[in-house]
């Protein structure tokens, strides 16, 4: 395999070159095969150097260069695992863990979210610690980068380096998530759900001795959306919605089928939170109760994140923007329609200073024929080398 001359392009390669799966295939290797490559590669900044374990064999790897600031800390933050590869991937761009660049594109799984955004933080951080050294320069403020685990998932990684202190209320936190070229501040927040219904198997030709576990999630749903529908919309982050991720019921054609089951990603945007979607939630459950009588619920709440809206009040948001116009000429603004590790911590943290930017487009990640311009690439990690000079120096 052949790897681009460009270093950032190249660092790209190896990195979808390793497999960091989330949820990890046949038991692994999730991302301790990546956090070894990301941390031998910042040991060569002479940074100081942390392992904070997450899971067993899946470290959050954090580099740390004090400052004279080490309050309003310069944190660059990325995740290093993907999600699974799956199917349905084109035959002409390769395999999805190959990096294949065919003309202005790199193809694979992870090229765009995130494995481009990381290898620009990490170029990005590598010279700024490159340039310090050799001319005897203290920054200004302390200057961090921490790759995390569970992303993907979770987001435990993120809440581990939360409890640890690593990330505060003060930090300037930039993750470099696809962001189509645009600085994204606010984020939907998200409620995730197992809903089960269970009713009582019986044979379909005498369907009155039995519940139909599958009708009650059904008019679960349906109950589900009617009150999802009358939610007012946010003028910067949209409409609240939810998403039914995967559906499963029941045994075969002529069963009454005792168990249904219904995996829930709903997006929430003020004022809708995380209370007011359970609440929703429960409230469904009653009405479907009611419509298949006998039919009993369990809700399982799997993930709660609340809304994030920008505060333009934040300093570390102006420095981003001309940051971007220097190298770029304009900027431009818009919503993370997804969930960050930097979305985590303004929540947990009460912090008005999480931004994300970087390479790629969001509509193409988590899809199979996943890809990065390289453009994009070339763009972000002048943009970060600007950003670093700007507040460090």
């Amino acid at each position: 395999m052949e790897f681009h001359e460009n270093e950032v392009v190249r660092l790209t390669q190896e990195m979808v070159r390793i497999k960091s799966e989330n949820p990890g295939t046949y038991d692994g290797p999730f991302e301790k095969e990546m956090g070894d490559f990301v941390y031998s590669y910042l040991e060569k900044t002479g940074a100081e150097m942390h392992r904070q374990e997450v899971f067993p064999g899946r470290d959050n790897i954090i580099a740390y260069i004090p400052g004279e600031n080490d309050v309003e800390r310069l944190v660059f933050m990325c995740h290093m695992d993907v999600v699974p590869i799956g199917g349905g991937w084109r035959d002409d761009i390769g395999s999805p863990t190959e990096a294949r660049i065919i003309g202005s594109r790199m193809w694979g799984r992870g090229s765009c979210d995130m494995k481009s955004g990381l290898a620009c933080s990490l170029v990005a951080f590598k010279d700024m610690a490159k340039y310090l050294k050799e001319n005897g320069i203290t920054p200004k403020h302390s200057f961090m980068y921490i790759a995390t685990v569970d992303e993907e998932a979770d987001m435990v990684g993120a809440d581990k380096a939360i409890e640890a202190g690593w990330v505060t209320k003060d930090s300037w936190v930039l993750d470099n998530e696809p962001t189509e070229g645009k600085v994204k501040v606010s984020h939907k927040g998200k409620t995730w759900f197992k809903i089960t219904a269970i009713g009582k198997s019986a044979h379909a030709s005498i369907p009155e001795t039995g519940i139909d576990a599958v009708s009650g999630m059904a008019e679960f749903i349906s109950a589900f959306n009617k009150r999802i529908a009358p939610c007012p919309p946010h003028a910067e982050l949209g409409r609240t919605a939810a998403t039914y991720g995967i559906i499963n019921g029941g045994l075969n054609i002529n069963i009454v089928p005792e168990k249904c089951e219904v995996l829930i990603d709903m997006r929430l945007v003020p004022p809708i939170d995380n209370k007011k979607s359970i609440e929703m939630a429960h409230e469904a459950v009653a009405e479907a109760m009611e419509k298949v009588p006998g039919v009993t619920f369990d809700v399982h709440v799997l993930s709660g994140r609340p809304p994030i809206a920008k505060d333009p009040d934040s300093p570390f948001l102006k420095y981003v923007k001309d940051a971007v116009e220097k190298v770029t000429g304009t900027v431009e603004e818009g919503l993370f329609a997804g969930y960050t590790d930097t979305a985590v911590i303004a929540a947990t943290t009460g912090n008005i200073n999480c931004i994300s930017y970087g390479p790629g487009d969001l509509g193409v990640a988590h899809k199979p024929n996943e890809y990065v311009e390289l453009d994009d690439i070339y763009r972000v990690k002048a943009v970060l080398d600007v950003l670093a000079k700007d507040i460090l120096l």
